[in-house]
């Protein structure tokens, strides 16, 4: 056989493998709420060509590539095992294998390391609002659609808008079906016009009209306890976000900086300090959730005396297709013809989200004319002197295996431009070829989708305050 046959061979067999995994990882996700891992990054609703590149991975970050025909008897000794409610990582599960030396089965090792995710009791659905369908509030929609497969953790039960000149309901369904930056919706999208519902996936969505919020009964529509998730940022503050706490809301979420003593979350970093009693809460800004993960990946190891954080963010929607009026003199400029400098709020929420950080981090912004994808250059004074092997090592290996792996992600692509990234999950992206390091300085360059990596830290923290974020198994591997 030529080595042509050989590549070939391999790669029908794999595709054969991954083809046997998508029923059993549907079936434990469905009727257990199990949800498949690898390399923290979900297998659920993934086509055969997604699993095989999602089981690349750690190859595509300089390390060893991960194969479905090792994870695979895992995943069937998994779907032999009485668990529920937890997330299981095929990855963690296999390097932990391999590191024992007791020669047990793939079987009884897996009974033995998934023992604390057995029994775990199903719950009741948590009811979530959306007030707000804009670019944000339509990505977390897509995205709590996508989630809503086992039926016992977050279910969207409305939208709350103002209601638009003509055929409102199928406008607003009509860009939950399509998006210029982010594709076609994944699924079906049907619209109940007599009863005000869009149905995505078999999901009943009402669309409730109103101007205040202190209009609306949400009990009337059958809603419970609900978190409800301002994606407005027109009422950044307690009082004004309070007044969401209307008859069968309990909390409120913002996708928006929150001011005074409104708790700013970024998922991984300091969500583990929430108080269960706080009714109002924010998820900072998509250049904090950002910059803040590998800020703190670098305060663990190396210490940080000062920085400064410089943003190319996309332009958005609150600047001007053409120059006109606007409060904040530049972004009235033409955000398509212009590079458009202006102020950035992340740099001192960081205090606010690592108060244990005592470098003092200056920041500034620079809008520019593309739809989607930012980048952050973090330039750091570290606490100590170190080298560019070993700063890329930590935040590589923090990207595969550490506390942070959700949030930051690792490219070592020379050719990686923005629009790779659309549609990334991690918070930010380290580009590896970028980073320059030199004694006690370095400049790390750490791309993020500033609408969807962002949307999805939202889903994070969403998750966590709604009790329905199941612990990773193995915790380590």
């Amino acid at each position: 056989m030529s080595v042509t046959e050989d590549l070939f061979t391999r790669w029908k067999n794999r595709e054969e493998i991954a083809e046997a995994m998508i029923p059993i990882i549907g079936k434990l996700h469905r009727e257990k709420d199990v949800t498949i891992l690898v390399h923290s990054r979900s297998l659920v609703n993934k086509s055969v060509v997604s699993i095989l590149k999602t089981h690349r991975f750690s190859r595509m970050i300089g390390g060893e590539e991960l194969s479905v025909v090792d994870t695979f008897p895992f995943l069937e000794a998994i779907a032999d095992l009485d668990v529920a409610a937890a997330k299981i990582d095929l990855a963690l599960l296999l390097a932990a294998y391999q590191a024992d030396d007791r020669g047990l089965s793939v079987a009884d090792f897996a009974a033995e390391a998934l023992t604390a995710a057995h029994g775990e009791p199903r719950r009741e659905p948590q009811d979530v609002v959306l007030y707000g369908f804009g670019r944000i509030g339509r990505l977390v929609a897509r995205l709590l659609v996508e989630k809503a497969g086992s039926g016992n953790g977050l279910r969207l039960r409305a939208i709350v808008v103002r209601k638009g000149k003509g055929e409102d309901l199928k406008k607003r369904a009509s860009l939950l079906r399509r998006d210029s930056v982010h594709g076609a919706f994944n699924g079906s999208i049907t619209v109940d016009e007599e009863n005000d519902l869009i149905i995505a996936n078999g999901n009943a969505i009402q669309v409730i009209y109103s101007n205040d919020p202190a209009e609306v009964d949400y009990t009337a529509y059958g809603i419970k306890d609900a978190v409800l998730i301002d994606n407005t940022g027109i009422w950044r503050d307690r009082a004004g976000l309070s007044n969401h706490l209307r008859p069968g809301i309990a909390k409120v979420l913002l996708t928006a900086p929150g001011k005074g003593d409104v708790p700013n979350i970024v998922h991984g970093v300091n969500h583990l300090g929430v108080d269960p009693a706080e009714k109002v809460l924010s998820c900072a800004s998509c250049t904090t959730n950002a910059i803040v993960p590998p800020l703190k990946a670098m305060e663990d190891e190396f210490g940080i005396i000062r920085g400064h954080v410089e943003t190319v963010h996309s332009f958005t929607n609150d600047q001007n297709l053409l120059d006109n009026y606007h409060k904040a003199d530049r972004r009235g400029r033409s955000a398509p013809l212009n590079l458009v400098l202006t102020e950035t709020g992340a740099a001192s929420a960081v205090a606010k989200v690592l108060p244990d950080l005592n470098a003092k981090i200056t920041g500034n912004s620079i809008r520019v004319p593309t739809p989607d994808v930012s980048i952050a250059i973090l330039s750091l004074q570290l606490g100590r002197e170190t080298t560019r092997e070993e700063v890329l090592e930590h935040l590589r290996q923090v990207a595969l295996t550490g506390e942070l792996r959700r949030q930051l992600d690792y490219t070592v692509a020379s050719d990686a431009v923005s629009s790779d990234f659309i549609g990334s999950r991690a918070a930010s992206i380290i580009d590896a070829n970028a980073a320059i390091v030199d004694g006690d300085s370095a400049i790390l360059y750490v791309w993020y989708d500033n609408e969807f990596g962002y949307s999805c830290q939202v889903v994070r923290t969403l998750q966590y305050i709604s009790g329905v974020e199941y612990p990773t198994f193995p915790a380590k591997a």
